[in-house]
């Protein structure tokens, strides 16, 4: 069968920028603080990222130092942030399974329980997640780059749950560049980038929604320098890590 996703590689700009975020990953793995201490750098790219992805839906980036976090699509984020580890496996194997899991934690207090893990009716939302849970199940060989922008900016434009949607879209790419192997220890927090130009990713996220093929290759390019620009971050975290 032919691979969908593969017609993307030939997008002008695809495939250097695809090269560039892989090597700016590699790098930080490399960095000496990440040969054995990652954990505890991945777990502060795991907050940032989720501080990140909150601000971008709305909410309180401060995580108080005493007493437990008021602002819902912070909570969110951050329990998001917590269960990306252990759903990793659900996700590879069940994709629809694991978000509406992402799903749950992210809006758990922004809307009725009955709407929790639940995404709307419609033979569009329907077919294209399906679609989507293929492409993640194993239905592509594309690098993981180019899948995690799929699957980041199918989900802002389908906004199949009607909350949080962008938390999980987010973390879905998350999960996505850690499946793929780009980034398996999590280091690299694109979603601090995607923070910084608000506007550019709300541009580049409709243009990649329009189905414009131009569109399509600005939001692959733009995710990708995401990513280049969550190594340079995780590179401060380790550096400070080191540091301390």
């Amino acid at each position: 069968m032919t691979d969908p996703l593969a017609p993307l590689l030939d997008l002008p700009g695809v495939g250097d920028a695809v090269a560039t975020a892989r090597d700016s990953v590699a790098e930080v793995h490399r960095h000496p603080t990440n040969r054995r201490g990652w954990p505890a750098t991945s777990a502060e790219a795991s907050v940032r990222a989720a501080r990140a992805s909150a601000v971008l839906d709305g909410g309180d980036p401060e995580i108080p130092e005493v007493g437990e976090v008021s602002d819902p699509v912070l909570a969110g984020a951050l329990r998001v942030a917590e269960a990306l580890g252990p759903l990793l496996p659900t996700w590879e194997r069940a994709p629809m399974q694991a978000l509406a899991k992402l799903h749950v934690l992210a809006a758990a207090d922004l809307t009725d329980e009955d709407s929790l893990g639940r995404p709307r009716m419609g033979v569009d939302v329907t077919s294209r997640l399906d679609l989507l849970a293929s492409l993640v199940a194993g239905g592509t060989k594309a690098p993981g780059p180019v899948i995690a922008a799929v699957v980041h900016g199918e989900l802002l434009a389908l906004a199949p749950f009607g909350a949080a949607d962008g938390v999980v879209a987010r973390a879905a790419a998350r999960l996505t560049l850690i499946g793929t192997g780009l980034d398996p220890k999590g280091l690299a927090v694109p979603e601090v980038s995607f923070m910084r130009r608000q506007d550019q990713y709300r541009t580049a996220a409709a243009a990649f929604a329009s189905g414009d093929r131009d569109g399509v290759t600005a939001w692959i390019i733009f995710c990708c320098e995401a990513i280049e620009a969550g190594a340079r971050e995780a590179t401060s975290i380790a550096d400070a890590a080191t540091a301390s």
